[in-house]
């Protein structure tokens, strides 16, 4: 569904990304963790076809991004850290904007409703303006915006960043919701705690090098930091 083989990207003498290949398919959850400058939002810009490759291959739904980039863009849609909204319209309205301009078929009030109390939004905050959302309202907007399109891939870039706890806990709930309904999801994130609760796998990147890809169950929290630390201070090679 989500895939990169072999993908290379130098910007200057800096290699964003050497070699990385992932492989997410529906239904799954993929955690890539990683510093500043480790290439997450590189990858993500190359899913999205605003960075192109200097070598490899980048897929979404089996279309080439490269070469079908509008088509490969209409399989995905985006949770940026920060869900820019208008904030004298609703969540309802805002919904029903974005997913127009999306250019997806068009959906029923009642359709909308539910794709917004799907993604965990309070009935009641439905019909209020957005000017006085929580981020973590304002995520599941972005989680209802995926619903409503019906996009079999979705790519997160922090979105767990400045929630509380409890807002980042459903905020979790509704990304394995979603991932139960088929979609395919990566989420970069520094957040290793949410990243081992949510994930199924997690990918560590260092230097544009995936240095290590392992299932979340086979570890726990209080083994994950340490390998994080290990695998971010040693050889990315």
């Amino acid at each position: 569904m989500i895939r990169l083989d072999d993908v290379h990207k130098q910007f200057g003498p800096v290699a964003a990304l050497s070699g990385l290949s992932l492989d997410i398919p529906a239904g799954t959850i993929y955690s890539l963790l990683g510093p500043n400058g480790a290439g997450k939002t590189t990858t993500i810009n190359a899913l999205l076809g605003f960075v192109e490759p200097d070598r490899g291959r980048v897929t979404i739904n089996s279309i080439d991004v490269k070469t079908q980039r509008m088509a490969a863009r209409r399989q995905v849609t985006y949770i940026p850290e920060q869900v820019q909204l208008y904030p004298r319209l609703t969540g309802l309205e805002n919904l029903r904007y974005f997913h127009e301009l999306s250019g997806a078929a068009a959906l029923e009030l009642g359709e909308l409703r539910r794709c917004l109390f799907d993604a965990g939004l309070q009935e009641g905050a439905i019909d209020r303006p957005v000017g006085d959302y929580s981020k973590g309202m304002r995520q599941k907007v972005g989680i209802a915006i995926a619903l409503a399109r019906r996009a079999p891939a979705m790519l997160l870039d922090e979105p767990t960043s400045g929630l509380d706890p409890h807002a980042a806990r459903e905020f979790g709930e509704s990304l394995r919701w979603l991932a139960g309904q088929g979609v395919a999801i990566l989420m970069a994130t520094h957040d290793l705690f949410r990243a081992r609760e949510v994930a199924h796998r997690i990918g560590i990147l260092n230097a544009g090098c995936l240095v290590e890809d392992l299932l979340a169950a086979d570890i726990d929290i209080a083994a994950l930091e340490p390998l994080y630390i290990e695998r971010i201070h040693g050889n990315p090679g």
